[in-house]
Formats: structure tokens, C-alpha cells, sequence
């Protein structure tokens, strides 16, 4: 626990300090954020804050989980490589509607094809992996759910499905972080425990590789908690599609080496929200001409009702860590 509390403040620290730096950089270079004219009037004043601001942290969480980890890091690496992937895919994104002046980035399939590419490959190497194979573990009941050939195409769904729902989840100063926060430490706390689980059964390596995958998500949440120092309202800096799909990309790695995608609907539940929003949303408009909400995604609902932007926040990181609690009590 001490490697995990000095490997938070390590990254809060580093974060911090990368912000000071950062920040004024991306104002001078104008990388500002051109916010969309049918969104919420009150959103119209952030025009011209800088994006991009994921490189923020996830330099950081990279370099810090390379440089914390000890021999075991197998689990560790994939977890990086799944970030970095889909940073990656986020950063050219960004980088064409902020340098190229290009406003819609990437096209539609440009992204989904670089995002399945990332995907595939991350479940591939789970199913390969002995230590993970085709099994996962189903919430509540405890029980080992083989999924044996479909394995990939289903882990492949949740993958795309998460990094998604974690992008569509950032459209409010702190919403993505604050939520990702919990989520994160969450997921550290399960870790642990499963590597004391699998340290009793002498299942001694397999506890190792948990344990560096403990640094990954303790170096993703301190990240976070820096990160918020500059994106809670009035946000000085937004994370852009580099930070919110590369985050989707280590919630999801991390979920799937633990062997607990199927935990994601309850400990992501704010980002399925978000997601099954936009679905009903453009469904119902095709489908009956009329909207369900207000406004999509969901946290856009809410604004137009009448709250304040940062009482919406509020709200949806109670409710997460709600459904975290509910998930560590499913243990």
C-alpha cells in the first residue's frame, strides 16, 4: 500500500507540474477549443480554452507506470500500449481540428477502424494469455463465465463501447476526470484485492503482474486528481479526444486483464449512460422524428433543465461513486 500511496502523489505531483508547463504552451500556440454553436449558450464563453490537454496527463501515466514497475509488468505494458493506442488515435483527432483547421477530424470511419485495430489487438492478447484466456468473472455471482470462442468479438464490443462512452462523457469542466477518478481508484482497490487473493492461492506470479498493474491504476488516478487542479470549472484546459479516448483505452485494459469487463456497466455506469443517451436519442429522432432528451449526451440534459454546470458534475461523480461502492460490495 505504500508503493501505491507514494505512486499516487508521484503522478498528482507530476501532473501538476506538467500543467504549469503545458498550458501556457497551448495558448501560445492558440490549440483552442471551437465549441459547436447547438450546444448550450453557457458553453459558448469556453471558445478559445485550450485542448489537447490530455498529453497533460498521459505523458505522466506512461512514464511514471514504465519507471515505478518492477520485472512482472507484462499486464502493465499491455495496459500502456492500450492507452497510448488510443491516445494516439485522440491526438491525430485533435491535432487535425486545432492545427489543420479541420472541424470534424477524423472521419467517422478513419476513427473506427484505428479504434478496432487497438481493440482487437488487446483482446487478442487477453485470450491468448493464460493467466486471462476466455473467462470472465460475472458480478455478484462470482462465478467464472467461459466465453470461449466469442470471446474476442464480445471483448472487442466492450473495448470500443467503453473508449466511446468515456469520450461522450467529456463535455463538462471535471465531468470525465472527476468520474474517471473514482472509476480508476475503484479499480485499484479491486486490484489489490485480487492480488492478495491470488497470492494466498500461491498463484505467486500471477499476483505480481497484478501488483505492476496496481501502479498502472494508482499512476492513472493521481494523474486524474492533478488533472482536476486545471479542468474543475472554470476549466483552463480541456482533455480533447487525445485525453477522454486514451482514458477509455486504460479503463477498458485494465478491466479486461482483471477478467471484469461484464463489471464495467456498473462501475462505468455513468459513461453507459452517457452513450445509451445518444443512442436513444438518434434513434428516437429517425425513428419517430421526435427527442427523448433535452439535449444528448445525458450531462447536456440536465444543463437545460436549469442546473448549474457544476452541480451536474457533482451529481453524476455522487452517482458514480455510488455504483463503485455497489461494485466493491459485490467482492
Amino acid at each position: 500500500m505504500r508503493q501505491f500511496a507514494l505512486t499516487i502523489i508521484i503522478a498528482f505531483l507530476t501532473t501538476l507540474l506538467m500543467g504549469n508547463l503545458l498550458i501556457p504552451w497551448l495558448r501560445r500556440l492558440k490549440f483552442g477549443q471551437v465549441v459547436r454553436d447547438d450546444g448550450p449558450k453557457t458553453h459558448l464563453s469556453k471558445t478559445g480554452t485550450p485542448t489537447m490537454g490530455g498529453i497533460l496527463f498521459l505523458v505522466p501515466l506512461i512514464v511514471l507506470s514504465l519507471l515505478l514497475s518492477g520485472e512482472n509488468r507484462e499486464f502493465l505494458i499491455a495496459a500502456v500500449l492500450s492507452t497510448a493506442g488510443f491516445g494516439l488515435i485522440g491526438f491525430i483527432d485533435d491535432y487535425i481540428k486545432v492545427v489543420k483547421k479541420r472541424s470534424l477530424g477524423l472521419r467517422a470511419y478513419q476513427k473506427i477502424i484505428g479504434q478496432l485495430v487497438a481493440a482487437v489487438a488487446l483482446a487478442y492478447y487477453a485470450y491468448t494469455n493464460p493467466d486471462i484466456g476466455s473467462s470472465v468473472i460475472v458480478p455478484f455471482i462470482g462465478l467464472e463465465w467461459d466465453l470461449g470462442i466469442f470471446y474476442i468479438p464480445i471483448a472487442v464490443f466492450i473495448i470500443v463501447g467503453v473508449v466511446n462512452s468515456v469520450n461522450l462523457t467529456d463535455g463538462l469542466d471535471g465531468l470525465c476526470s472527476g468520474v474517471t477518478l473514482i472509476v480508476s481508484a475503484t479499480l485499484s482497490l479491486i486490484l489489490a484485492a485480487a492480488s492478495i487473493f491470488v497470492e494466498q492461492q500461491e498463484l505467486i506470479e500471477l499476483a505480481a503482474k497484478y501488483k505492476e498493474l496496481l501502479t498502472f491504476s494508482a499512476a492513472l488516478t493521481g494523474t486524474m486528481l492533478g488533472f482536476l487542479r486545471y479542468n474543475t470549472h472554470p476549466a483552463q484546459v480541456f482533455m480533447g479526444d487525445t485525453g477522454s479516448l486514451g482514458l477509455g483505452g486504460a479503463v477498458s485494459a485494465v478491466s479486461i486483464l482483471l477478467r471484469i469487463p461484464l463489471w464495467l456497466p456498473i462501475i462505468g455506469g455513468i459513461y453507459m449512460a452517457e452513450a445509451i443517451s445518444v443512442i436513444l436519442q438518434v434513434g428516437s429522432f429517425k425513428l419517430r422524428g421526435k427527442r427523448v432528451f433535452k439535449m444528448a449526451p445525458l450531462h447536456h440534459h440536465f444543463e437545460l433543465l436549469g442546473m448549474p454546470e457544476t452541480r451536474v458534475v457533482s451529481m453524476f461523480m455522487i452517482a458514480t461513486a455510488i455504483l463503485c461502492t455497489l461494485a466493491l460490495i459485490s467482492i
